[in-house]
C-alpha cells in the first residue's frame, strides 16, 4: 500500500531563488532556527558525571545573570509567528487550487514528521555502534535524551497547524484579538497555580497548545493583512510591559528556559511570561519586516545563507544536539577542554564555550551533508516506509523507559 505526496505549495514556494519568496519571512525563520541552536549550545553543558560518561547541566544554575540572553536566544514565538503567517497563505492557496483542508494537513505532517522519526531511526542504529566502540552508557543516555528533548517543539507545532483551519475562521471573525482569549487562558492558569494554589503545577501543561498558539494566530491574522504598524507597536509595547510586570513585581523565573534545581520554569509547563515575550517578538517583527526585506534584497550573501537555513531547517532543528554531544563526546576521550567538557559553573565559562562555537557548527554542517536527503519526504510513502519508522521508534522509545 502507497500514498503519494506531490509537492506542496509551500514547497514550491520555498525555493530560495524563486522571485516570489518573501526574503523578511524567511530570514525571521533563520533567525528563529538559529536562536535555538545557539541557545542550546550556549546553556547545555556536557561534562563527565560521578559514574562516568557525560551528563547535562547548565551554566544558568550557577551564573543567574545570564538569565536576559534567553529572552533573545528563546525565539520560538517568531517560529509559530511566522508559521502561523506561512500557514495561513499556504491553506488559501491549496483552496484556491480545488485542494482539501484534509490533503493540505497530510502533507504539513509528513514533512514535520520526516526528518523527525529518520533521526530517531538513524541514531537509534548509531546507538549500539557507539557503545560498542567504548561509549560510556551516561553518554549514550544523554545523547538520546537530547536528541528527543527539542522534539515536544514539532508535537505542539502540529497540533496548532491542525488547528490552522480553525484560526483562520477565528481571524475573519475577530482579527488580532483572537490570538486574546488564548494568552488570558495562559493568565488563568498562572493565578490558579502560583496565586490560588488550587491546581498542581503540572495542570500549566493545559495550556501549552494556548501559550503557542497565540502567536501561531497572529501570523495568521499577519498573513490576512489584518496587523497594522499601530497594532504591531501595541503588542510590542503591551507585551514588554507585562513581561516587566511579570518579572519585576510578581517575581516570575527570569530565564525562559528551565534551570536545573529551579522550583519553577517558565517553559515546562509554559507560563505568561511566554506569551508576553512572543508578543514583543511578535510586534517587533512585523515593524522591522520592510527594513529586513530591503536588506536581505541588498545582500546577496546574507540571503544565501537565510536560504540555506530555510532548505535545512529541520534537518538542523533535528541534529543540532547531536553535534554537541559528538564534540564533547570525542573531545572528552583526549582530556578536559574548558568551555567544552569541563562544568559550567562560573560565567565565564559561556565566553570559553563561544570559542566552540566554530566547530560545533563544522560538526552540524558535515552531519546536514549527511542526512539532507531527509529533510523532505519521499514522493511515495510505502508500508516499509512506515514499518520502518514504527520499529524504530518503538525501539529507540523502549531505550529511552529503560535508561531514563
Amino acid at each position: 500500500m502507497t500514498a503519494t505526496v506531490s509537492p506542496t505549495p509551500v514547497a514550491t514556494a520555498t525555493r530560495p531563488a524563486a522571485p516570489q519568496r518573501e526574503r523578511a519571512i524567511d530570514g525571521l525563520r533563520a533567525l528563529a532556527i538559529l536562536g535555538v541552536v545557539c541557545g542550546h549550545w550556549l546553556v547545555e553543558g556536557l561534562s563527565p558525571g560521578a559514574g562516568g560518561g557525560l551528563v547535562v547541566d547548565s551554566p544558568l544554575r550557577a551564573a543567574a545573570w545570564l538569565a536576559p540572553l534567553t529572552w533573545v536566544l528563546q525565539m520560538l514565538g517568531v517560529f509559530f509567528l511566522v508559521g502561523g503567517y506561512a500557514a495561513g497563505q499556504s491553506l488559501t492557496r491549496a483552496r484556491a487550487a480545488g485542494g482539501t483542508d484534509g490533503a493540505w494537513l497530510r502533507r504539513r505532517f509528513l514533512r514535520l514528521a520526516w526528518p523527525v522519526v529518520a533521526a530517531v531511526a538513524l541514531v537509534t542504529a548509531a546507538l549500539p555502534v557507539a557503545s560498542l566502540a567504548g561509549a560510556a552508557p551516561a553518554t549514550l543516555r544523554t545523547w538520546a535524551v537530547l536528541l528527543v528533548q527539542p522534539f515536544w517543539f514539532i508535537g505542539i507545532y502540529a497540533v496548532v497547524t491542525a488547528l490552522t483551519p480553525v484560526a483562520m475562521r477565528l481571524d475573519r471573525r475577530w482579527g488580532w484579538a483572537a490570538a486574546l482569549p488564548l494568552a488570558g487562558l495562559v493568565a488563568v492558569a498562572d493565578v490558579a497555580r502560583y496565586g490560588l494554589h488550587v491546581v498542581p503545577d503540572w495542570a500549566g501543561y493545559l495550556t501549552v497548545v494556548p501559550a503557542w498558539m497565540f502567536t501561531y494566530q497572529l501570523g495568521v491574522a499577519w498573513a490576512r493583512g489584518g496587523i497594522t504598524r499601530t497594532t504591531a507597536w501595541r503588542l510590542l509595547l503591551g507585551g514588554a510591559a507585562l513581561f516587566a510586570a511579570l518579572v519585576v513585581v510578581l517575581r516570575y523565573p527570569a530565564s525562559m528556559v528551565t534551570v536545573p534545581g529551579a522550583g519553577r520554569s517558565n517553559s515546562n509547563p509554559p507560563s505568561l511570561l511566554v506569551p508576553a515575550l512572543a508578543a514583543v517578538q511578535s510586534g517587533a517583527a512585523i515593524l522591522l519586516r520592510e527594513r529586513f526585506d530591503r536588506l536581505l534584497h541588498r545582500r546577496a550573501g546574507l540571503w544565501t545563507g537565510v536560504a540555506v537555513l530555510n532548505l535545512c531547517a529541520m534537518t538542523i532543528f533535528c541534529w543540532h544536539q547531536t553535534a554537541l554531544v559528538t564534540v564533547s563526546a570525542g573531545a572528552a576521550r583526549l582530556g578536559s577542554f574548558a568551555g567544552l567538557t569541563d562544568a559550567p559553573l562560573a560565567g565565564g565559562w559561556v565566553a570559553q564555550r563561544l570559542g566552540w562555537f566554530p566547530v560545533l557548527a563544522a560538526a552540524l554542517g558535515l552531519l546536514v551533508l549527511l542526512v539532507r536527503r531527509f529533510e523532505r519526504p519521499a514522493t511515495v510513502v510505502t508500508t516499509r516506509h512506515r514499518t520502518l519508522a514504527v520499529t524504530a521508534t518503538a525501539v529507540f522509545a523502549a531505550y529511552l523507559v529503560l535508561v531514563y
